[in-house]
């Protein structure tokens, strides 16, 4: 199917090392289209309310993920190469690195109304 958005950026994860995991960010706005050309390996995706696990093996599949969207890469085999497609050029500012502030950003506190 095609890709949903103009592709920007294009990138490959390659040559992980076995027990490391990446990832553990979110985009404040980024997309991106991950795909396994090789091996395989397990992507945690989190919402901020639902957690879900994908492993990635298939060249036929590729796995959407949206902005403000935490995202972890693990168990990596030891021949998986992942291409990235993604919508936006490489932007710092566009990173979530905290946890915590992810979470308070998707899942804001609730005020009472008077």
């Amino acid at each position: 199917t095609d890709v949903p958005f103009d592709i920007k950026r294009v990138y490959c994860i390659h040559r992980t090392e076995p027990g490391v995991s990446r990832g553990f960010h979110a985009h404040l706005n980024l997309k991106q289209v991950v795909i396994c050309i090789s091996g395989s390996c397990r992507f945690r995706v989190d919402d901020g309310r639902t957690v879900e696990d994908y492993v990635l093996c298939k060249t036929d599949r590729a796995l959407m993920i949206e902005g403000c969207v935490w995202r972890e890469m693990h168990d990596f085999s030891h021949d998986c190469v992942l291409i990235v497609l993604a919508s936006e050029h490489y932007d710092e500012n566009d990173y979530i690195r905290d946890y915590e502030q992810f979470l308070a950003l998707v899942n804001p506190p609730l005020t009472l109304c008077a």
